[in-house]
């Protein structure tokens, strides 16, 4: 089969499109003939070894995928090996697909959409009212983060870094936008929210992104990290600081919620649920061929891309 290999750690120059063995399922595990493939945030991390969990070499990256087994179509996790034709599965992380989805809808249902959810609600506990700020609000998880907001009723100032990225944020119900590049990014953010400190923050830029919004936040606000796209961490916080305004700040991880029926099956089949009925528009980006997968990393690390970005195996 096809797929792209690394041998070595680095940037998108590392990964390389090559022939390599069809993998062989274990125990309670599937093969899926791969009919496309989502690139994530954590995909770029996998690549350099700075993600959460370590990586070993040789290795195929991606960790999500949509595919057919037994005649059935199922958005899958896998824990490495997703940028292929074949991808082993485990039969916990299949989620059945409904007709009404089509595959790359799928695919943005289960790292970008799921942690969207769990990011207002299990982890901010959005109440209807609330001020929302979403950065990269034009990405994959913000252009979800965006619209469940909205749903649940959260005020939504979307951060973005572009007119276009703006205009879409609009478009998917963002109450105002806010530019990325704003040289006091914590003033603005209050003045986006009529001058007032801000009730939850969805961060995942890092370095002085961070640092902006943690200032900007109102009293009982919150601040949830869940990436460093910046690859650059920001100050470091002393507890005490946070007793002014009675602050939190949390961090989230995705694979937290694996091993949990209500917190990962239940979520992404709600979120299926939400896209058949037209109620959820996931915003496909761009769909690259798999042979180009280092030309999606390069577009993603540049922040160039908007919504989900997709690989198709066939090419």
């Amino acid at each position: 089969m096809k797929a792209i290999q690394i041998t070595a750690f680095g940037g998108p120059d590392v990964m390389k499109y090559v022939d390599v063995a069809d993998p062989v399922a274990g125990k309670d595990e599937v093969v899926l003939d791969v009919t496309a493939v989502g690139i994530n945030y954590a995909d770029t991390h996998q690549t350099e070894n700075s993600y959460l969990s370590p990586q070993t070499l040789p290795m195929i990256p991606g960790i999500e995928v949509v595919g057919t087994h037994g005649g059935k179509r199922y958005l899958a996790s896998v824990s490495s090996g997703g940028y292929a034709q074949k991808a082993i599965a485990h039969t916990s992380v299949l989620f059945p697909i409904p007709d009404a989805v089509t595959d790359e809808q799928a695919l943005c249902m289960l790292v970008q959409g799921a942690t969207a959810w769990h990011l207002l609600k299990t982890m901010g506990n959005l109440q209807k009212g609330q001020s929302v700020v979403v950065h990269a609000a034009a990405g994959g998880v913000g252009t979800i983060a965006i619209q469940l907001a909205k749903m649940w009723g959260g005020k939504v100032i979307a951060v973005t870094s572009s007119d276009a990225k703006a205009a879409l944020a609009k478009s998917l119900g963002a109450d105002v936008t806010v530019d990325a590049k704003s040289a006091d990014l914590s003033a603005a953010l209050r003045e986006a929210n009529g001058g007032h400190g801000v009730d939850l923050v969805l961060e995942m830029v890092g370095g002085t992104t961070f640092d902006h919004s943690l200032a900007a936040l109102g009293a009982f606000g919150k601040i949830i990290t869940f990436g460093m796209a910046s690859r650059t961490a920001p100050t470091p916080i002393h507890p005490g600081a946070l007793m002014h305004g009675s602050k939190t700040v949390s961090g989230f991880w995705l694979a937290n919620c694996f091993g949990s029926k209500e917190m990962l099956n239940d979520v992404v089949a709600e979120l299926f649920q939400l896209v058949a009925d037209g109620k959820l528009k996931p915003v496909i980006g761009a769909t690259y061929p798999l042979s180009e997968a280092a030309d999606a990393h390069r577009s993603m690390l540049a922040r160039e891309s908007t919504g989900k970005i997709a690989l198709d195996p066939a090419r």
